[in-house]
Parts: C-alpha cells; sequence; structure tokens
C-alpha cells in the first residue's frame, strides 16, 4: 500500500479541491438565481441547466471520487490513530458537508420545480457552511487536534 499512499493521497487532495470549488459556487449560482431571474424565462432555464451541470458532472463524481479514496486512506494501516480527536472531527465535518450536498441538490430541484423560497441573503449566509467545516477539517488534520 506504500507505494500507491502518496497517489491516493494527491487524487483525493484533487478531488476534495473539485468537490469545495462546487460547493462553493452552486450557493452563489442560487444568490444570482433568486435575485436576478425572473421565473420560467430564458435565463432561468440557463441557470439551471448550468446548476444540473455543476452537480452531476463536477460535484457529485468529485465527493464520490472524495470518499472513496478517503476511506482508502483511512483504512491504510498506521494512518490513523481513532484514540486522537482529529479524525473524528474531519469525519464529523465530511458527514456535514455530504449532507450539505444533498441539501443543495434538493434546493436545485425546487429552482426546476419553480418552488425556491430562500432569499439570496439566506442562500449567502448556507455559502459560509462549506468555509467553516474546511477550517474545521484542516486544522484537525494539520494540527492533529
Amino acid at each position: 500500500m506504500s507505494e500507491i499512499y502518496l497517489w491516493v493521497k494527491a487524487f483525493h487532495i484533487m478531488a476534495v479541491m473539485s468537490w469545495m470549488a462546487g460547493l462553493f459556487y452552486l450557493p452563489r449560482l442560487f444568490v444570482y438565481h433568486v435575485e436576478q431571474v425572473e421565473t420560467g424565462s430564458p435565463t432561468d432555464k440557463m441557470f439551471q441547466t448550468m446548476e444540473y451541470r455543476l452537480l452531476k458532472a463536477i460535484m457529485n463524481p468529485a465527493m464520490i471520487v472524495t470518499w472513496i479514496l478517503g476511506l482508502i486512506l483511512v483504512v491504510t494501516p498506521g494512518l490513523v490513530d481513532w484514540s486522537d480527536t482529529w479524525p473524528w472531527v474531519k469525519g464529523f465535518c465530511v458527514i456535514a458537508m455530504t449532507i450539505f450536498h444533498i441539501w443543495l441538490g434538493k434546493k436545485r430541484k425546487d429552482f426546476v420545480a419553480g418552488v425556491n423560497v430562500l432569499t439570496g441573503r439566506q442562500y449567502r449566509v448556507m455559502n459560509e457552511a462549506p468555509t467553516l467545516l474546511m477550517i474545521a477539517i484542516v486544522l484537525s488534520v494539520i494540527l492533529k487536534f
């Protein structure tokens, strides 16, 4: 396993970066969608297409690869001391990030159905969630607290 460890770790980091980019960008698209676009207009359809492609072509695959490679790293002997706090903090935050991802997917469907009820301000606030989770993950992994 040591021969492929660095490859797995490198691709895990790349997948996380791609996933995070989508988690940062999709709520921002929702802000513009709700504040600038009239439901049913051609621009509404364009935003729906952009949101769909971001979620399905970038975010979903990146999340899946992140999880698969992360689980490979977790089961690699000698990498994780489960008596430490940091792997539990990271695990909790990754699960929270996954729940946020699923929530974004449901909000995208609300736009498609024309039933979105959240405001741009609410999406702006939600846009901070992945940042806070990322900070907790990076600090826990690097500082091993």
